[in-house]
């Protein structure tokens, strides 16, 4: 197995420029992996599998009749991004979250944007996740979005794109911290003389953006994460997170309001809350104002909250900027509150409540991906080339039932990775999902989730839909700085060695 028989095809690669050149970026990962015999390769694959299935890296699939619980499957072959293309990333992001953050203050105090008539007042009225018991609540700092995760896919142009915003409780990001764990001990030395930019301080750095939400005059704020509970989807992560920074894992029912404030029960008695990172959506976090029936939340949190004495993150009221109809208005809600043309670009968006839009959706149903405007993990969407004719038809029924709810994209032809296939390298199509820190000030952690398509042909990578994850390595230096080292030869052969030894 070598990467010599690897073809890009007509596909952008992130590893290849054409079949045989590597990118600048990628040369001495290339040349590390063409001098191991195929038999090594698929061995650091079984070991970096076992190593993670050691670690209980998991997600849970609601419905699933063979068992709630599922390995997330890895590949060895990582994404590679040099340092040049992901300062301009960084910066687009920065952007989007300082604009997007902006607009959720104003949605829900004076709604200028919407009086201004950049974003027409029905698509706020009418977005299922706006959260009418969240106007004129005062976050602190006025930070409403917290932690966000925007995910980014690259057409065939080379051009990134914005796909979707995740203002929400985006999740992943354990599964970035432990595939790169797996990844330095497979290849220590490409680390070693690669420079590729660190991601174990997100942690701390989390903790960090979730203590300066503490109320006034708290020295030492107790945080603590909470959990819908064990068949979450995503508990394995809330588990890593809390044990992480070093804060306690509660449920709902850990928790009590009383005396205008929150409370954990604890062994030794009540410790009061200071800061909730919550993992729960909107409506069940307290079911006095939102969902009555939810027995996951906590009666009275959101009285305490308005009051300023408990902060939550991410703030109650964030999907509204989920709302992929809202999507479709994010550059020019840019440019209304930064006066900033986007630097970062949404793919082409119809909104099939316009007539003219939907129009065009439904005769061109069969090359256009469909999205419901408030759905995640890949469902309610219609990939039209993937698609059948009673596909199509069922999702024009219901576009013209409920025209709002639908938005519609060109078909992008998503770069590739080199990916291990049945003991092969072959070209499976991802996307990236950078995490976003907005506290004192907004970080973006280096890197983040590249998710993988694993059946061929597939553009759907989410980890319900047969996806997979990679490593991500963003360079601290240019790629031309890091393409000819001197050091390829000396890493070659140690890494042979290494992986002699291991055996």
């Amino acid at each position: 197995m070598s990467f010599g028989r690897y073809d890009p095809e007509s596909f952008f690669d992130e590893l290849f420029v054409e079949a045989g050149t590597p990118r600048a970026a990628a040369r001495a990962l290339a040349q590390v992996i063409d001098t191991m015999p195929a038999e090594e390769i698929e061995r650091r694959q079984r070991s970096a599998e076992r190593a993670l299935m050691a670690m209980g890296i998991t997600f849970n699939v609601y419905g699933d009749g063979e068992g709630t619980e599922r390995i997330f499957p890895f590949d060895l072959i990582p994404r590679i991004v040099s340092a040049t293309e992901w300062r301009t990333i960084e910066r687009g992001l920065k952007q989007r979250i300082l604009a997007l953050n902006l607009f959720i203050d104003d949605i829900y105090h004076e709604q200028r944007i919407i009086k201004d008539g950049v974003v027409p007042r029905h698509v706020l009225h009418t977005a299922k996740s706006l959260r009418a018991q969240c106007a004129g609540l005062n976050p602190p700092h006025g930070i409403w979005c917290h932690v966000t995760g925007t995910d980014l896919v690259r057409h065939s142009d080379g051009k990134v794109y914005v796909l979707e915003d995740n203002l929400r409780c985006p999740s992943g990001v354990s599964y970035v911290l432990q595939n790169r764990n797996v990844m330095k001990r497979t290849f220590p030395q490409v680390f070693a003389t690669s420079r590729i930019r660190p991601v174990d301080d997100y942690p701390s750095r989390l903790r960090a953006t979730l203590e300066h939400l503490a109320p006034e005059r708290v020295e030492s704020p107790r945080v603590v994460v909470l959990t819908p509970g064990l068949y979450n989807s995503a508990y394995f992560e809330h588990s890593f997170l809390a044990q992480q920074m070093g804060v306690e894992l509660v449920e709902g029912r850990d928790l009590v309001v009383s005396d205008g404030l929150v409370w954990m029960r604890t062994t030794k008695g009540f410790e009061r809350v200071d800061v909730i990172y919550r993992r729960i959506d909107d409506d069940f976090i307290d079911p006095t104002v939102f969902r009555s029936d939810s027995m996951l939340g906590v009666p009275g949190l959101m009285q305490v909250y308005a009051e300023g004495r408990v902060a939550l993150a991410n703030a109650p009221g964030t999907g509204v900027a989920d709302d992929k109809v809202v999507y479709a208005y994010v550059p020019k809600i840019i440019k209304y509150y930064l006066d900033e043309d986007v630097i970062l670009p949404n793919v082409p968006t119809y909104i099939c409540a316009e007539d003219s839009d939907r129009e065009y959706v439904l005769k061109n149903i069969a090359s256009l991906v469909v999205k419901a405007a408030n759905e995640s993990g890949g469902y309610g969407m219609l990939v039209g080339p993937h698609s059948s004719k009673k596909e199509q038809e069922t999702f024009a029924a219901k576009i013209a039932a409920d025209p709002r709810n639908y938005i519609a994209q060109p078909t992008l032809s998503l770069s590739r990775v080199p990916t291990i296939i049945d003991g092969v390298f072959e070209g499976r199509h991802v996307d990236l999902r950078p995490y976003i820190l907005y506290g004192k000030d907004i970080f973006v952690l280096p890197g983040g989730l590249t998710r993988v398509a694993l059946k061929k042909g597939s553009l759907v990578v989410n980890s319900s839909q047969g996806g997979g994850s990679k490593d991500t390595w963003v360079l601290a230096g240019d790629p031309h700085v890091q393409a000819d080292t001197p050091d390829v030869e000396v890493m070659i052969s140690v890494e042979r060695g290494q992986g002699q030894q291991q055996c």
